[in-house]
C-alpha cells in the first residue's frame, strides 16, 4: 500500500517555492502527474513557464489578487475571499479529474494567515489530493494546524538575503 505524505515548507527565508517546484520535477521526471496552484502571486514565475513543457503538469488558473489585500475595502476583500473558496472546490474538481501522484499548493500558508481560504476549506483540499498523492504546502506563516497534520515539514530561514542590502528580486533567482 502507498503512503501520501503531507510536505509543509514554511519560514522567512528564501527557497519554499523553490523547493516544491524541484519535487514537481521530479515527479514529472517518473512521468506522474502534477497539479500545481499558487496563492498570492500573479503566475509569470521562471518555473511556470518551464513546467508547462511537461504534458503530465497541469497548473490550475487560481483566484489572482488585485493590489495589495489590505488595501482592498472591507467588500473587495470579501469578493476576494469568496473567489478563492469558489477557486479551492474547482482545484478539487480537477484533483478528482487527473488524480495527480503531487500536488503543490503554493503559497496557500499565507492565503490562511489572510484568510482568503479558511482552514477547513483548505483540509478539505489537502484531504482531497492525499487520495491520490502526496501534497506540498508553502509559504511563511504556516498554521499549527497544518503543521500538526504535515509528514515533513521544512521551516526555512532566512540568515542573509540580498534583499536586506537593496538588491532587488532578479527574473530567475526570485521569480
Amino acid at each position: 500500500m502507498s503512503h501520501h505524505l503531507l510536505h509543509v515548507y514554511t519560514g522567512d527565508g528564501k527557497g519554499k517555492t523553490t523547493t516544491a517546484m524541484g519535487l514537481a520535477l521530479r515527479m514529472l521526471g517518473h512521468n506522474q502527474p502534477v497539479f500545481i496552484a499558487q496563492f498570492m502571486k500573479d503566475g509569470k514565475s521562471g518555473e511556470l513557464h518551464a513546467l508547462r513543457s511537461f504534458e503530465a503538469a497541469y497548473l490550475f488558473d487560481s483566484a489572482k489578487l488585485r493590489g495589495f489585500f489590505g488595501r482592498l475595502t472591507p467588500e473587495q476583500q470579501e469578493q476576494t475571499r469568496q473567489e478563492h473558496l469558489e477557486s479551492v472546490e474547482r482545484m478539487k474538481v480537477k484533483i478528482e479529474e487527473i488524480k495527480p501522484a503531487l500536488t503543490v499548493l503554493d503559497e496557500l500558508n499565507v492565503a490562511l494567515t489572510m484568510r482568503l481560504v479558511t482552514m477547513e476549506a483548505a483540509i478539505s483540499l489537502i484531504d482531497c489530493a492525499l487520495l491520490y498523492g502526496d501534497v506540498a504546502v508553502t509559504g511563511r506563516y504556516a498554521p499549527q494546524a497544518l503543521l500538526d497534520k504535515a509528514d515533513y515539514v521544512s521551516k526555512i530561514e532566512a540568515v542573509k538575503h540580498p534583499f536586506n542590502e537593496g538588491i532587488q528580486a532578479r527574473k530567475g533567482i526570485e521569480f
